[in-house]
């Protein structure tokens, strides 16, 4: 924004009024890094006054994933040019996630002295709102997915977490029933009351009872004081009891009972103790069927399973594949401070080809660890774990093997070419391949391109 001195000498407060009055954020630094203005569009945005806000360091403030790494402002001052439209996200006063996009710039007097550094920021939580609508995208605390199974989940949770009953969360590992176990809780009355979670499958059991129901000094070796069990420490709140199926039926008398009566007795005293917690069990193995080898307690089967919530495995949600590592990507970003934009459409292919048998947890680990080998603006194949880039190759074959598969490769691409008027990324699209992908295909086939372009067909 440029005025004339004749302007500024007339009305010098006339660019304070203009600053202020605009829907960007805009705050300027000086050369030590403390804020010299902050307008009202950037209260409004990060929650905190400009009187808060003056004098102190902007990374105290812009609290941003870019201030601990590659920050924009920090480039401008050191380099001395402006940079436009940088994404990044901050987080408010209300420890909520804000997306914005940056733009910086160095702060000169009428001179040309340098005074610091001015940064203009766009609040795009709103976009993302309705691109997420628009994707079909539904979300719950830190569970998203664009999946017809999860969203009809979604839809019922408040009626699941509200009604108080005992709930069955199964699904294979790494499919997200903690999350989902934490999200009924949240979602219920006794969201300010304890969340515990336990792994009955990791203690024997009478570490699992002396850990659940606690227990009074002398009922065994080394009890020298009474010690409250986690049912103590979660009362009046929730606990999810994981992986129960790997419980032994002696124990699943003993919380039963819990169930049933509503109280425990802890190792080592005979007054029984009345607990009002919330259970939600959890487990990744088939309990029905457990139930039919007499494996598992059909009354204690019947008695958690008031309420029972599958969750799919990934892949069978691939839909969620892309959207799951870009919030993937936004959480490395945070964690370590980059910009890393997201992933390039190549190794999305090879994403979306895999099975996942650890499900979103597996898909996790592979984004961190191309998060880490990601030296660029975007992850690239050879970013991918070797196990999964080498599974999808053309495994070694004789010639004609490789001249058959190419063949077959070059026909395929050029009936998409002829269905679509040689429209190369109305091409792509049909062959679900991104356009660049396409192009280098066309190239390494030796295909020759009609001089028609079929784009204004289509």
């Amino acid at each position: 924004m440029y005025m004339n001195n004749k302007s500024e000498k007339n009305n010098p407060q006339l660019t304070d009024v203009i600053l202020q009055s605009i829907s960007d954020g805009v705050f300027t630094v000086d050369h030590h890094w403390r804020i010299t203005s902050f307008n009202r569009a950037a209260e409004d945005i990060t929650g905190i006054s400009s009187d808060d806000a003056i004098g102190r360091y902007c990374w105290e403030v812009f609290r941003s994933n870019m201030c601990e790494g590659d920050c924009a402002l920090k480039r401008t001052m050191n380099e001395g040019k402006s940079f436009v439209s940088s994404c990044t996200s901050i987080v408010n006063s209300e420890q909520k996630l804000i997306p914005i996009s940056v733009s910086t710039s160095i702060l000169k007097n009428k001179t040309g002295d340098i005074l610091g550094g001015v940064e203009i920021f766009r609040d795009h939580s709103l976009v993302e709102e309705l691109r997420r609508d628009l994707s079909g995208q539904s979300e719950v605390d830190n569970m998203v997915s664009r999946s017809k199974r999860m969203q009809d989940l979604f839809k019922i949770l408040d009626q699941i977490a509200q009604s108080d009953s005992s709930v069955l969360i199964t699904g294979e590992t790494g499919t997200g029933k903690e999350l989902m176990a934490r999200a009924i809780h949240k979602h219920s009355h006794r969201e300010e009351q304890p969340f515990i979670s336990i792994n009955c499958g990791a203690l024997p059991d009478n570490l699992l009872e002396s850990e659940l129901f606690g227990y009074k000094a002398g009922a065994f070796t080394d009890a020298r004081s009474d010690r409250k069990g986690l049912f103590g420490a979660a009362e009046k709140g929730t606990i999810l009891l994981d992986e129960i199926g790997d419980t032994s039926t002696a124990f699943q008398v003993k919380l039963l009972r819990v169930l049933e009566e509503g109280e425990y007795t802890p190792l080592g005293s005979t007054i029984p103790v009345q607990t009002n917690t919330r259970v939600i069990a959890a487990t990744n193995r088939n309990l029905q069927l457990m139930v039919d080898q007499q494996k598992f307690r059909r009354d204690l089967y019947y008695r958690i399973n008031i309420i029972s919530v599958e969750l799919p495995p990934l892949r069978e949600r691939k839909e969620d594949i892309a959207l799951l590592s870009d919030r993937f990507v936004e959480k490395m970003n945070r964690r370590k401070g980059r910009q890393i934009s997201g992933i390039d459409a190549e190794a999305m292919s090879i994403l979306n080809a895999h099975d996942y048998p650890g499900n979103i947890r597996e898909l996790e680990n592979i984004i961190e660890h191309a998060f880490v080998l990601c030296q660029r603006d975007q992850i690239e194949p050879n970013h991918l774990p070797a196990a999964l880039t080498h599974r999808i190759a053309l495994p070694e074959a004789p010639g004609i093997i490789r001249a058959a598969v190419a063949t077959s490769e070059r026909e395929t691409i050029l009936n998409a070419l002829e269905h679509t008027d040689y429209n190369r990324t109305a091409a792509a699209k049909y062959l679900g391949m991104h356009k660049s992908t396409l192009f280098r295909k066309i190239k390494k086939l030796n295909i020759t391109l009609p001089s028609k372009d079929g784009r204004r067909s289509h």
